[in-house]
């Protein structure tokens, strides 16, 4: 078994206040996963700690990346400008070892990871969640967000969620993987034809093929 070190938190100005990434390091990285968390939990997401555990064995450093808002202990997102100014002023902490950088993360963090990529220089983009529209109205898409990402995208979607699911996304050029039966936050419900754990190595196992496969 690969070992993984973790580092401590590290804190990070930004304009939007102060951010903090922990660092899951690979003994051999060739590419950086940073991964930010949604507008209602931190980065102890049942996928994102996932992936921090099952990457570094592929050569993907992963960095998880605390927004101010969580950093100050607040219990809503702001708004979607000030969550691209904070993801804007940690990426110099996250390319600083020098390796191509995939911008990631779920539901709201994909959003920004979406918006920024072609600006900050992304390597490619993955996208847990991806809140495609908010529940119960299709009709206010996010795609053209998706769409704009400008770099290879990998979205992760949960078969059942009510953010959208697999089959309401639009034609394009990213990929997407399905996690049957599972909702936003990725949980498959206990009479589901198959386990949370398995849930979970779709996810890992999916994004390590698709990290494989970047140039």
């Amino acid at each position: 078994m690969t070992h993984v070190t973790t580092d401590p938190p590290e804190a990070v100005e930004t304009d939007a206040g102060t951010a903090r990434i922990t660092w899951h390091r690979a003994p051999r990285p060739r590419l950086v996963l940073a991964a930010s968390h949604g507008a209602g939990g931190g980065i102890e997401a049942r996928d994102l700690r996932a992936l921090a555990a099952a990457l570094p064995a592929h050569g993907v450093s992963v960095a998880l990346v605390e927004q101010p808002w969580r950093v100050a202990g607040k219990k809503l997102a702001p708004a979607p400008r000030t969550l691209d100014t904070g993801w804007r002023g940690v990426w110099p902490a996250l390319a600083a070892p020098g390796l191509p950088v995939i911008a990631g993360g779920r539901s709201a963090g994909a959003r920004v990871a979406c918006r920024t990529a072609s600006e900050l220089g992304a390597h490619a983009v993955l996208a847990l969640s991806f809140p495609l529209h908010p529940p119960g109205k299709p009709e206010k898409s996010r795609a053209d967000e998706l769409l704009g990402a400008g770099v290879p995208t990998l979205v992760v979607q949960g078969g059942n969620d009510p953010f959208g699911r697999p089959a309401e996304f639009p034609e394009g050029t990213y990929d997407l993987i399905e996690v049957a039966y599972a909702d936003h936050g990725f949980a498959v419900p206990k009479r589901a034809a198959t386990t949370q754990e398995r849930a979970l190595e779709v996810i890992t196992g999916g994004v390590a093929e698709w990290a494989g496969s970047l140039g």
